[in-house]
């Protein structure tokens, strides 16, 4: 699947509500990392497409060196303001998915989070083999939303579609299981399914919503028709004053042979 030509820069805008209110990833995630797929803590990890940053801290904390790979400026700035003065095996580049800037054999594990929808899925593989170690893999992993599991979020789901502007557009390219089963082909060596859950106040279920892509900024027509949809959304299914954001956290991992 090819991207858009603009999708580096499509949350330049968005980065303040990116940072604070994007979810993160379940713990169970590196535990099924390091226990059943057997990679060492200490294996040298490209995360590719890092945004922020919420993804190259799970790994810094498990003990992981990572070189944090985002082309998007601000996005990366962002990053280091946050991670790089407490974590000095941490690196940056400024590189894309197909072209890294990264040595060869360089790393052991490449990690893709929710960006890996952006991507020239075929394009990638060549440069993601020429960064890896003999015998490394790719794990690639993303939150869904799920959409209709509880009354919020069946309504959150339609008002995405009464006021976003490119939603189902970005919505569809993300890969189902199938997808990912034959983009990793014979290299395929796990995949799992975990439970994710976000707990919003209105602040939080505001910027969750402006992080996305699709949302219209301030200044478009819809922006606040849709924020005063949200707030009424909100009044109506939050519980001691949040609601709950479930996720279902899918990961794949293989070699790239």
């Amino acid at each position: 699947m090819s991207a858009p030509a603009d999708s580096t820069q499509r949350f330049s805008s968005r980065v303040a509500d990116y940072v604070r209110y994007r979810p993160g990833y379940p713990t169970a995630l590196l535990d099924w990392l390091h226990g059943q797929i057997g990679v060492p803590a200490a294996t040298p990890v490209a995360d590719i497409g890092a945004g922020t940053g919420i993804s190259t801290l799970m790994f810094l904390d498990a003990g992981h060196p990572v070189v944090a790979v985002e082309p998007n400026a601000a996005m990366r700035q962002a990053a280091e303001r946050w991670l790089a003065h407490d974590h000095p095996q941490l690196g940056f580049a400024a590189g894309t998915a197909e072209a890294t800037t990264l040595d060869d054999a360089s790393v052991g594990l490449i990690s893709v989070a929710q960006a890996f929808h952006w991507f020239n899925t075929e394009a990638v593989r060549p440069e993601w083999r020429r960064i890896l170690r003999p015998g490394g893999m790719a794990l690639v992993y993303w939150n869904s939303r799920l959409l209709d599991v509880s009354p919020f979020l069946s309504a959150y789901e339609q008002l995405l579609q009464d006021y976003g502007t490119d939603y189902n557009a970005v919505a569809e390219r993300y890969q189902d299981d199938a997808t990912m089963r034959a983009w990793f082909g014979d290299g395929l060596r796990g995949m799992v399914q975990l439970p994710n859950t976000q707990h919003l106040d209105f602040d939080g279920l505001r910027g969750r919503l402006l992080s996305s892509s699709y949302a219209p900024q301030a200044g478009h027509p819809r922006h606040a028709p849709m924020l005063e949809a949200l707030r009424a959304l909100f009044d109506a299914h939050a519980v001691d004053g949040r609601v709950a954001f479930e996720y279902r956290t899918r990961a794949f991992i293989g070699t790239l042979d």
